[in-house]
């Protein structure tokens, strides 16, 4: 039988199933059912299913034109071929040919979670993305890093990446920028048995990202309670009426109150307020009904006031022209003008008085 095997490949000869040797290029002619070649391309990793490394590199020939590696545990191979990257190599012993191409391998060891700092950046995008963990800790952020469950840093704002072995990586985000709390819904009772309604908000930055996170639990949820407390002492000493007319007295002691206890949570409270209250029901309807009777009240008396200086102008007015006949004859004349703007057709019955008395009226008789 013939076989034609190419420049850029090699062929393995085998006789009833055992490894006999390597072919070079060319034609090759062979004989006998017991024999069989197989083709195998330069450009490929060496290896050959159902054959283990070994039996092949006990042939010197074709051992020097191939080129090993072993990756042991806790560590992998960075592979590169004429000097650019072609993957990762992660498990046994792995055989190259260097016929052509020149092979060099860069051993990783993992067995330390942190990745080194020389390690070229660019290859997470290119390797599996089981080998590493990537965290990504944004600028006004704090990450603390746990490793194995126990604090190891602060991470600062940027990308980091882990090795993946046998160590549990764990990070804790902290907000460094100015947050906001809303304390909603509060309902509490009146020094005169009111129930209220109250919505409180308070603004805040963490000073201390590791002793918040170590040493207290839910610290957003303590700090929720300390204003409910404390509002609910405002709120208790005083009627409804004193706390609707100093709203701002409620916020300054809430705000006073709870800043002199933030060491206790390594925050700094910058301010707080009150944003409503909201009242029952039938105390709203009542103090709607008292707002409506006081407004009538006050539109009354505006009414009054109003009707008083117009009565007083008139007087004053009819004064002036009982003093003065000049002015006098000029209102009539103004009136008498406002009359025939209004007239189209006068028609007069019974002689000519009327037109004597405007004729007079105009000549000022």
């Amino acid at each position: 039988m013939k076989q034609i095997i190419n420049e850029n490949e090699r062929g393995l000869l085998f006789k009833k199933g055992l490894f006999v040797k390597m072919l070079m290029p060319g034609c090759v002619r062979y004989f006998g059912k017991a024999k069989e070649i197989k083709i195998v391309s330069l450009n490929d990793e060496f290896q050959i299913e159902d054959y283990d490394l070994n039996i092949f590199l006990s042939n010197p020939e074709l051992a020097a034109q191939l080129d090993l590696v072993e990756i042991k545990d806790q560590t992998f191979v960075l592979h590169f071929v004429n000097d650019c990257f072609a993957g990762c190599l992660t498990r046994g012993r792995r055989a190259f040919w260097n016929v052509y191409d020149k092979h060099t391998f860069v051993t990783v060891d993992t067995s330390n979670a942190e990745v080194a700092e020389d390690f070229p950046k660019y290859l997470f995008a290119k390797i599996s993305k089981q080998l590493y963990t990537k965290i990504d800790v944004a600028a006004h952020e704090k990450a603390l890093l746990y490793i194995d469950k126990k604090l190891n840093r602060v991470l600062n704002g940027g990308t980091y990446y882990f090795w993946n072995n046998e160590s549990e990586i764990t990070v804790q985000h902290v907000d460094t920028r100015l947050l906001q709390m809303d304390i909603c819904g509060q309902e509490m009772l009146t020094l005169d048995k009111v129930t209220l309604r109250i919505n409180f908000v308070c603004r805040y930055v963490v000073k201390d990202a590791v002793r918040l996170c170590t040493e207290i639990a839910d610290f957003q949820n303590q700090i929720y309670v300390v204003f409910q407390q404390v509002l609910r002492e405002f709120v208790g000493k005083y009627r409804l009426d004193e706390i609707l007319e100093n709203k701002e007295q409620m916020s300054e002691y809430v705000y006073q109150a709870v800043k002199a206890r933030e060491d206790e949570f390594y925050i700094s409270i910058k301010d707080a307020g009150l944003k409503d209250i909201i009242l029952p029901g039938e105390i709203r309807n009542i103090m709607n009904t008292v707002l409506i009777a006081e407004k009538r009240a006050q539109a009354n008396v505006i009414t009054r006031r109003e009707e008083v200086a117009s009565t007083r102008s008139l007087l004053n007015t009819a004064k002036l022209m009982d003093e003065n006949k000049t002015l006098y004859k000029l209102k009539e004349l103004e009136y008498l003008e406002k009359i025939c703007e209004n007239v189209g057709t006068i028609t007069v019955n019974g002689g000519n008085d009327l037109l004597a008395n405007l004729r007079n009226l105009m000549k000022g008789d």
